[in-house]
């Protein structure tokens, strides 16, 4: 057999191994680009506008984190992530991380991490502006039909602390508002940042009744177990709120819906 000359040998191992050291790097995708969760579909937190772009409070949180990270908004590739979607999203690496209003609770922890929480809210309810006999949680006892998401933190409130009620669970809550809008259901319930959302787009057609009735703590959802990314997300969420960059992001998004700024929450370490 004729000898092959060792740099001939050196050039073709190069050749072979470089499509795989390729591969490897990028994972089948562009590593120059992350990849975050949000809503699409709430005003004011997550919400994909006609022209393709992406705005809301959620939404700032997601890319001042995202720049923090080293990945500036034009490296950012956004994907839809409704509720009940949200746990197979990170648990198959199709989402670095999830800004959705997304309450952290001891069943999800168990599938993902989160870190913040960077948000805390309540759940309230969205009636018609005509209605007078829905006053809270408790009249809904009375025959009427609730609205909520599957999957949802909300929706679980319901059947865990109001068992006759009429629930109704919907994919999104954008299809909630329009059932309301309809007549087809009486009210809608969640969270009272995302019911504001949903009223200061539509003056005059809906408002906000009763105290809130839960406490909910938001917090971005990532993959269990990398407890670097979740130090990192930590760190940025905190320098967000230190900088003012928190107060102004909450003021522009949700101010219009008459909302008072909170001030935020503490992060979990």
């Amino acid at each position: 057999m004729p000898s092959v000359p060792f740099k001939l040998v050196g050039t073709l191992a190069l050749a072979i191994a470089l499509p795989f050291a390729a591969t490897a790097c990028g994972g089948g995708g562009d590593s120059s680009k992350i990849v975050i969760g949000t809503k699409y579909d709430q005003p004011g937190l997550g919400q994909k506008k006609p022209d393709g772009t992406m705005s809301g409070f959620d939404v700032d949180v997601a890319k001042y984190v995202a720049n923090e990270l080293g990945y500036p908004e034009d490296k950012i590739e956004w994907k839809e992530a409704p509720s009940p979607q949200r746990e197979t999203l990170i648990q198959n690496g199709q989402v670095e991380y999830i800004v959705g209003t997304y309450s952290i609770t001891d069943a999800r922890k168990e599938k993902v991490d989160f870190a913040g929480p960077y948000l805390l809210t309540g759940q309230s309810l969205l009636v018609r502006a005509d209605n007078n006999d829905i006053t809270g949680a408790a009249s809904l006892e009375n025959n009427k039909k609730l609205c909520s998401v599957s999957g949802s933190t909300p929706a679980q409130n319901i059947k865990d602390k109001y068992p006759k009620v009429q629930l109704q669970q919907f994919d999104t809550y954008s299809a909630c508002v329009d059932a309301l809008k309809n007549g087809v259901i009486d009210a809608v319930t969640t969270d009272e940042v995302i019911l504001a959302g949903f009223a200061a787009q539509s003056p005059g057609t809906f408002k906000i009744v009763g105290d809130t009735f839960s406490e909910e703590r938001y917090g971005i959802g990532l993959k269990k177990g990398d407890t670097e990314l979740r130090k990192k997300i930590n760190d940025a969420l905190e320098k967000m709120e230190s900088s003012g960059a928190w107060k102004e992001a909450f003021e522009r998004n949700l101010g219009p819906a008459g909302i008072q700024t909170p001030a935020p929450p503490a992060v979990d370490r």
